[in-house]
């Protein structure tokens, strides 16, 4: 791995409660009870206060300054645009995060909900979910920031960089992820710089998402916007139709997700053709890192591992799907005007 991938080879930072009620109290004017929430990078608390609750956030050190700031600045950049993501709580003096040196200290708004990979699946939700990926990257839509291009290894643009990663996979699937990043390059690599660029979430997985409790099938939360990125835009489709894709019926919810988004953004001829591969892409990207990481920290394998039984099954539905069937329903479901 390059050195573009310290940060997720750098242990979350580990601060003291009494700490971290000390900085909330200095600084917020906050007092609670904490509870830990789990992250592969941060270090991600629940505050509940007497009036409301939040997320307490310390950031990765081997992050660079500028990464915290763009994503800082791209839910400012949200705020008011009518969608359900966490909002910055100001210090008492206005700024929008503190330095210390466990790492930079932030404050969200917590978002109510059930996690998306906790309740049952269904036709409507994928649906929902299609809209809401479309609305979030039309809401991200002329936002620009310095920390924007940095290189993520999530950032599927970069999947032909996994390869040194095939030695962590497990056998049964090595070959399949070989012959998947060598398509990649030659299928979707060559055609990324004629789509559409912008920033955009980059993680849509159902452990980002929250639905309503007594809805299921309403998406009521965005979470962690940890992995954004300025890519291509389609990327970002691939991303959350790889956590969408049934592998009981790959091409028809494939379809049916990427029909949801078109509808509120359309795709171009272009990006509507690398859509399949980037899913796949996607799903081969959490099988290789999880599997290096998980096999790195197994103390944290669990939560390492969280996504990749799903991107297993997607993959090896993807895959025995011919091609031109996949564009072809795709064509018919997503007209262009």
């Amino acid at each position: 791995m390059s050195g573009s991938d310290d940060l997720l080879a750098t242990r979350p930072p580990q601060v003291a409660p009494e700490v971290v009620q000390a900085l909330l109290a200095q600084y917020y004017g906050l007092s609670g009870t904490m509870t830990p929430l789990t992250s592969e990078r941060d270090l991600n608390l629940r505050l509940v206060t007497a009036e409301r609750s939040y997320v307490v956030k310390f950031a990765n050190r081997a992050e660079p300054r500028e990464v915290t700031d763009f994503q800082t600045a791209a839910l400012l950049h949200l705020e008011g645009k009518g969608l359900p993501v966490p909002q910055v709580i100001r210090t008492r003096s206005g700024a929008t995060e503190v330095e210390t040196v466990d790492g930079r200290l932030r404050v969200l708004t917590y978002l109510e909900g059930r996690p998306m990979h906790s309740a049952a699946p269904s036709p409507a939700r994928r649906r929902a979910m299609g809209e809401m990926a479309a609305r979030i990257s039309l809401g991200l839509q002329g936002f620009s920031h310095a920390g924007a291009d940095h290189v993520l290894q999530w950032d599927i643009r970069h999947a032909a960089t996994l390869r040194p990663l095939l030695a962590h996979v497990p056998q049964d699937l090595a070959d399949l992820c070989a012959a998947t990043l060598t398509q990649f390059e030659a299928r979707v690599l060559p055609r990324l710089p004629e789509c559409r660029w912008q920033v955009v979430h980059n993680d849509l997985n159902p452990h980002n998402v929250l639905v309503d409790t007594d809805q299921p099938d309403r998406i009521a939360g965005v979470l962690d916007f940890g992995d954004m990125v300025r890519t291509p835009l389609v990327c970002d489709l691939g991303v959350a139709a790889s956590y969408q894709v049934d592998p009981d019926a790959a091409l028809e919810s494939l379809v049916a997700f990427t029909a949801a988004y078109h509808r509120v953004l359309p795709l171009r001829p272009v990006e509507l053709a690398l859509v399949a591969d980037l899913t796949a892409a996607r799903m081969l990207t959490t099988i290789c890192i999880t599997s290096w990481r998980a096999a790195r920290y197994p103390e944290n394998s669990a939560y390492i591992l969280r996504n990749y039984s799903s991107a297993r099954a997607g993959l090896l539905a993807l895959s025995a799907l011919p091609p031109a069937d996949v564009m072809a329903a795709l064509t018919h479901a997503c007209p262009m005007e």
